[in-house]
């Protein structure tokens, strides 16, 4: 016979304020929270329309390389440094400067002052300085009683669901490929959450020159569906 497993009140309390905590992040990152996320697409739009992402192992190779050597890393990195207690406008500094074009900057900037809106709006509390968005999210998750990993897990798998809804609207792709997509991308997402908790501002760093050079050229992209 198998004895089942009894929960003390305290127990179960303190998983549910757990739960209740890791539910606002995702609120906060999920596609109803109105940062606009959905209107970038990060240069993804000019790869796609030059070519360069035709198929589901175009978008998992670019996704992977975005995530692993481009803005994933860095924004891991500011994410990290943040909810460890990092001086919020150095490393809002430091992520303005680390955008390659004017389209990134962009992209980043207003998604970080949406974010810092609609929770204020929320909350009722001041909008506070604009901040770019791993800042802005570092910011209100130092509330939450959550590990650094799990937040830095969560904002990056909602970074490449958001790119990857792009593939599937723009390329076009089947639901189930861009499913299968950011399935595979997960054991990554998870390294580099892990390796970005311990990681300093000395370990920035960004090669997807490719990456880089799609959103510099979309800006004179004739017809745009997409904001960057």
């Amino acid at each position: 016979m198998i004895t089942p497993i009894m929960r003390t009140p305290t127990t179960t309390t303190r998983h549910m304020a757990d739960l209740e905590e890791l539910l606002s992040l995702v609120q906060w990152l999920s596609p109803a929270f109105p940062t606009g996320a959905y209107a970038y697409s990060h240069g993804l739009e000019q790869a796609i329309a030059a070519g360069d992402v035709t198929n589901e192992a175009d978008l998992a190779q670019v996704l992977g390389d975005i995530l692993a050597h481009g803005a994933g890393w860095s924004e891991a990195i500011l994410l990290a440094r943040g909810l460890a207690g990092g001086d919020l406008a150095v490393l809002d500094a430091t992520a303005r400067a680390l955008c390659a074009s004017a389209e990134r900057l962009r992209e980043t900037t207003e998604q970080g002052c949406a974010f810092q809106r609609a929770r204020a709006q929320m909350t009722g509390a001041t909008e506070g300085d604009p901040l770019t968005l791993p800042v802005a999210v570092a910011q209100a998750a130092r509330a939450l009683d959550l590990d650094a990993d799990a937040v830095i897990g969560v904002y990056l798998h909602a970074f490449a669901s958001n790119l990857t809804l792009c593939a599937v609207r723009f390329v076009p792709l089947g639901q189930a490929q861009g499913q299968r997509v950011l399935a595979g991308l997960h054991p990554l997402v998870c390294r580099l959450a892990r390796a970005a908790v311990g990681a300093e501002l000395s370990d920035l760093r960004t090669c997807a020159f490719r990456a880089d050079m799609a959103a510099m050229a979309h800006e004179t992209l004739d017809v745009r569906i997409f904001k960057t």
